[in-house]
Protein backbone atom coordinates (compact mmCIF):
# COMPACT_ATOMS: atom_id res chain seq x y z
CA UNK A 1 0.00 0.00 0.00
CA UNK A 2 1.28 3.45 -0.92
CA UNK A 3 1.00 6.82 0.83
CA UNK A 4 -1.07 7.98 -2.16
CA UNK A 5 -3.70 5.37 -1.16
CA UNK A 6 -3.91 6.80 2.35
CA UNK A 7 -4.25 10.36 1.03
CA UNK A 8 -7.05 9.26 -1.34
CA UNK A 9 -9.06 8.06 1.65
CA UNK A 10 -7.97 10.65 4.22
CA UNK A 11 -7.77 13.68 1.96
CA UNK A 12 -5.08 16.25 1.38
CA UNK A 13 -5.97 18.71 4.14
CA UNK A 14 -2.90 20.39 5.61
CA UNK A 15 -2.90 22.62 8.67
CA UNK A 16 -0.02 25.03 8.92
CA UNK A 17 1.27 28.08 10.73
CA UNK A 18 3.81 30.80 10.09
CA UNK A 19 7.23 30.62 11.78
CA UNK A 20 6.61 34.11 13.21
CA UNK A 21 3.39 33.07 14.97
CA UNK A 22 3.51 32.45 18.69
CA UNK A 23 3.63 28.97 20.14
CA UNK A 24 0.35 29.82 21.89
CA UNK A 25 -1.29 30.41 18.50
CA UNK A 26 0.02 27.07 17.26
CA UNK A 27 -1.33 25.18 20.27
CA UNK A 28 -4.64 26.99 19.90
CA UNK A 29 -4.84 25.95 16.22
CA UNK A 30 -3.87 22.35 17.00
CA UNK A 31 -6.67 22.22 19.56
CA UNK A 32 -9.18 23.81 17.18
CA UNK A 33 -8.31 21.39 14.35
CA UNK A 34 -7.86 18.39 16.68
CA UNK A 35 -4.37 17.58 15.37
CA UNK A 36 -1.07 16.87 17.12
CA UNK A 37 1.19 18.87 14.81
CA UNK A 38 1.24 21.74 12.32
CA UNK A 39 3.48 22.26 9.35
CA UNK A 40 5.45 25.49 9.57
CA UNK A 41 5.22 27.24 6.21
CA UNK A 42 6.66 30.38 4.69
CA UNK A 43 4.23 30.90 1.85
CA UNK A 44 4.22 27.58 -0.01
CA UNK A 45 7.59 26.46 1.38
CA UNK A 46 7.84 23.93 4.20
CA UNK A 47 10.36 25.21 6.77
CA UNK A 48 9.53 23.05 9.79
CA UNK A 49 7.00 21.24 11.92
CA UNK A 50 5.74 21.96 15.43
CA UNK A 51 4.05 19.36 17.60
CA UNK A 52 2.47 19.03 21.00
CA UNK A 53 5.66 17.29 22.07
CA UNK A 54 7.71 20.38 21.08
CA UNK A 55 5.41 22.43 23.29
CA UNK A 56 5.75 20.15 26.29
CA UNK A 57 9.53 19.69 26.05
CA UNK A 58 10.64 23.10 24.81
CA UNK A 59 8.16 25.43 26.50
CA UNK A 60 6.64 23.88 29.61
CA UNK A 61 9.72 21.99 30.81
CA UNK A 62 12.04 24.93 30.02
CA UNK A 63 9.89 27.47 31.87
CA UNK A 64 9.23 29.55 28.75
CA UNK A 65 5.93 31.20 27.89
CA UNK A 66 3.95 30.19 24.84
CA UNK A 67 2.57 33.69 24.29
CA UNK A 68 6.04 35.20 23.95
CA UNK A 69 7.93 32.40 22.19
CA UNK A 70 7.78 32.26 18.40
CA UNK A 71 7.20 29.01 16.52
CA UNK A 72 10.56 29.26 14.71
CA UNK A 73 12.34 29.18 18.09
CA UNK A 74 11.15 25.67 18.95
CA UNK A 75 10.05 24.03 15.69
CA UNK A 76 11.83 21.06 14.20
CA UNK A 77 13.64 22.36 11.11
CA UNK A 78 15.09 19.09 9.88
CA UNK A 79 11.78 17.59 8.77
CA UNK A 80 11.59 14.06 7.42
CA UNK A 81 9.26 13.95 4.40
CA UNK A 82 7.83 11.28 2.13
CA UNK A 83 6.25 11.16 -1.31
CA UNK A 84 2.91 9.70 -2.40
CA UNK A 85 4.89 6.84 -4.01
CA UNK A 86 6.49 5.72 -0.73
CA UNK A 87 5.03 2.61 0.85
CA UNK A 88 3.37 2.35 4.23
CA UNK A 89 5.92 -0.09 5.67
CA UNK A 90 8.86 2.20 4.88
CA UNK A 91 7.11 5.16 6.51
CA UNK A 92 6.14 3.11 9.56
CA UNK A 93 9.74 2.00 9.97
CA UNK A 94 11.03 5.57 9.62
CA UNK A 95 8.56 6.93 12.18
CA UNK A 96 9.26 4.12 14.64
CA UNK A 97 13.05 4.37 14.36
CA UNK A 98 13.19 8.17 14.48
CA UNK A 99 10.44 8.49 17.13
CA UNK A 100 8.11 11.01 15.50
CA UNK A 101 4.42 10.81 14.69
CA UNK A 102 3.78 13.06 11.67
CA UNK A 103 5.19 13.09 8.15
CA UNK A 104 4.63 15.76 5.50
CA UNK A 105 3.98 14.36 2.03
CA UNK A 106 5.66 16.22 -0.83
CA UNK A 107 5.17 15.81 -4.57
CA UNK A 108 8.02 15.69 -7.10
CA UNK A 109 8.18 19.51 -7.12
CA UNK A 110 8.50 19.55 -3.31
CA UNK A 111 5.01 21.01 -2.84
CA UNK A 112 3.17 19.83 0.28
CA UNK A 113 0.29 17.56 -0.77
CA UNK A 114 -0.68 16.13 2.62
CA UNK A 115 0.35 14.96 6.06
CA UNK A 116 0.18 11.45 7.46
CA UNK A 117 0.28 10.40 11.08
CA UNK A 118 1.33 7.20 12.75
CA UNK A 119 -2.39 6.57 13.31
CA UNK A 120 -3.04 6.78 9.57
CA UNK A 121 -0.35 4.16 8.96
CA UNK A 122 -1.65 1.81 11.66
CA UNK A 123 -5.19 2.12 10.26
CA UNK A 124 -3.94 1.35 6.73
CA UNK A 125 -1.97 -1.70 7.87
CA UNK A 126 -4.92 -3.08 9.85
CA UNK A 127 -7.24 -2.56 6.88
CA UNK A 128 -4.79 -4.31 4.56
CA UNK A 129 -4.43 -7.25 6.96
CA UNK A 130 -8.21 -7.61 7.34
CA UNK A 131 -8.51 -7.77 3.55
CA UNK A 132 -5.84 -10.44 3.31
CA UNK A 133 -7.43 -12.50 6.08
CA UNK A 134 -10.83 -12.28 4.39
CA UNK A 135 -9.35 -13.38 1.07
CA UNK A 136 -7.61 -16.35 2.71
CA UNK A 137 -10.80 -17.39 4.57
CA UNK A 138 -12.82 -17.24 1.37
CA UNK A 139 -10.19 -19.29 -0.43
CA UNK A 140 -10.13 -21.94 2.29
CA UNK A 141 -13.91 -22.22 2.75
CA UNK A 142 -14.62 -22.31 -0.98
CA UNK A 143 -12.47 -25.41 -1.40
CA UNK A 144 -9.85 -23.50 -3.34
CA UNK A 145 -7.33 -26.26 -3.10
CA UNK A 146 -6.72 -26.28 0.66
CA UNK A 147 -4.60 -29.39 1.21
CA UNK A 148 -6.05 -30.10 4.69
Amino acid sequence: MLIADILKEKGHQVYSISPDSTVYESIEKMSEKNVGALLVMEGEKLVGIISERDYSTKIILKGRTSKETKVHEIMTSDVHCVTPKDNVETCMSMMTNEKFRHLPVLDQDENVVGVISIGDLVKAIISQQKGEISTLRNYITSGGGYPG
